[in-house]
């Protein structure tokens, strides 16, 4: 479709993001006969398919990977008549209706709209860390831990990110050292469980990264124990970054309302402040961010959005 094709046909139903939420909404959409069109960016799944193993999403009793499991639900879509679209959406106006969707092809046209970007990896802001992405800096071990074969690591976090990347890790690297700004881990008790049994994994409590140090590329962490303020140098040849998520939510400012940290506010039905419009998944919910869950929230927004087309009369 070309730029002036997207201005002048107007979709039902556009779902921005290509994670669990968006893609579960385009299929319980699709499965509507609704044909939704989404925008999946260029890596379809979102940050599900960067986790090696999900072994909590219902209905596979052995675990599946993350890349599987977004695959699936894609295709899955796609069976079912949604049109996806591997873009990246750079704008909205959602002040005009049809709402408004700006990509680098074209403005598409939707009487609904179901926003489902997410959220990114939160980085630590100390020096060294922009200098060092990419030469020894990652928020993702599934993809980067090949390059750490008998290399000593820092992973940074407590929750169940860093220790189920930094698990996986340990099948690389020599040694995982996790740092934590707490005495006690925030992840659940399993991956705890499984962290602690683990040979290679080591615990630095109370303690931040203040600065990464190098030269060409990662050769250690400068960290301050909180409680003693002692400062020292931990040896790494890499650093795995795991203290949380921001929402993918810059393009909606002054669209949607917002709570104090970003996030779409959303009524119990993944309503918007916008009529017509609707958002699911961790863009919406900073508080469970699983898959399952925003598997469900997508399936929630995308039983809504047919509930308003079907009430709203064409203009």
């Amino acid at each position: 479709m070309s730029a002036s094709e997207a201005d002048s046909f107007v979709h039902d139903l556009i779902v921005i993001g290509g994670g669990p939420a968006g893609l579960t909404a385009a299929l319980y959409a699709a499965r509507a006969g609704i044909s939704p069109l989404v925008f999946t960016g260029p890596t379809p799944g979102g940050q599900v398919t960067v986790t090696e193993r999900i072994e909590n999403f219902p209905g596979f009793p052995d675990g599946i990977t993350g890349m599987e499991l977004g695959q699936r639900i894609q295709e899955q879509a796609q069976n079912f008549g949604a049109v996806l679209r591997m873009e990246g959406v750079t704008g909205v106006d959602f002040s005009v209706y049809p709402r408004q969707v700006h990509t680098s092809s074209g403005t598409y046209g939707a009487r609904a709209v179901i926003v489902a970007t997410g959220a990114y990896p939160r980085r630590l802001g100390v020096p060294g860390e922009a200098q060092f992405y990419g030469r020894g800096v990652s928020t993702c071990a599934t993809c980067d831990a090949f390059f750490y074969k008998d290399r000593r690591v820092v992973v940074v976090g407590g929750g169940d990110s860093a220790l189920q990347e930094g698990l996986f890790l340990t099948k690389f690297a020599r040694e995982v050292l996790v740092v934590h700004r707490r005495d006690e881990l925030r992840a659940v008790k399993l991956f705890q469980e499984r962290a602690f049994a683990n040979s290679k994994m080591r615990f630095v409590w109370d303690t931040v990264v203040e600065e990464i140090l190098g030269e060409q590329t990662v050769g250690g962490v400068r960290v301050r124990n909180v409680k003693t303020d002692e400062v020292s140098v931990i040896d790494a040849d890499g650093v795995f970054v795991y203290v949380g998520l921001i929402p993918a939510t810059k393009i909606f400012a002054g669209q949607l309302e917002l709570d104090e940290n970003g996030y779409i506010v959303t009524d119990r039905r993944q309503r918007t402040n916008v009529e017509g419009v609707f958002a699911a998944g961790d863009v919406q919910n900073p508080d469970f961010r699983q898959a399952v869950i925003a598997a469900g929230s997508g399936a929630m927004a995308a039983m809504e959005a047919e509930r308003y087309l079907s009430e709203t009369a064409l203009p």
